[in-house]
């Protein structure tokens, strides 16, 4: 019982994580993020190995799962930082996008409540002139929003990691156990018993 329950909750974390990993992969994309984009592309791939190794009873899996459980927390711990400035990191730097692009969080320009102006720089309307992008009006600070983004992120990677961790001891306990009560010996329940072979080559008397 104790190992059907927390399979089942393991899987509905797994899953659970799944939805919550390409909601964030989505808005990476749309920020031209590459390095939050790259990892959540293999936080996808090790979740559903972690998915499918519940359901198939592969310790293994889990075990992968669960290592890569404790680099996602560490990960999200660096975006959390990064967007708070911790330890001389800055939001406004081209980290996250591999200096490829200026981009920035989606979540900057499409945040709640803000609303989008562009400013001519030069006074100049016509369309090829260079303008400024202003931001006001926002609830929310983007930063506040990917901290709490990552912040959950912790939340659901600390819950998958504990549950499995105690389906992998679970399951290896069965494992045990099935060994010892012969488990794998050939016909461990049944046995034929065979009449021994002098009875079988019993002469029949005949009256006279």
């Amino acid at each position: 019982m104790g190992c059907c329950s927390g399979r089942c909750t393991l899987i509905f974390l797994c899953t659970f994580q799944l939805m919550v990993a390409l909601e964030r992969q989505v808005f990476d994309f749309l920020g031209y993020q590459w390095a939050p984009i790259l990892a959540n592309f293999f936080h996808i791939l090790v979740v559903i190995l972690g998915l499918f190794g519940t359901i198939q009873y592969r310790p293994r899996y889990i075990v992968v799962y669960t290592v890569w459980t404790a680099l996602w927390v560490a990960w999200n711990v660096f975006i959390i930082c990064f967007y708070l400035e911790v330890g001389g990191l800055s939001k406004d730097s081209n980290l996250l996008t591999f200096n490829i692009s200026a981009h920035h969080s989606w979540w900057s320009e499409h945040g709640p409540g803000c609303v989008r102006r562009e400013i001519p720089a030069s006074g100049d309307p016509s369309p090829d002139a260079q303008s400024y992008i202003s931001i006001m009006g926002c609830l929310l600070e983007y930063q506040y929003i990917e901290v709490l983004h990552s912040s959950f992120q912790i939340l659901i990677s600390l819950l998958g990691f504990i549950y499995a961790c105690y389906v992998i001891s679970v399951i290896t306990e069965e494992e045990d156990s099935f060994d010892f009560i012969g488990g794998f010996e050939p016909f461990p329940l049944y046995h034929v018993n065979e009449k021994p072979s002098h009875l079988l080559l019993k002469p029949v008397h005949q009256s006279s």
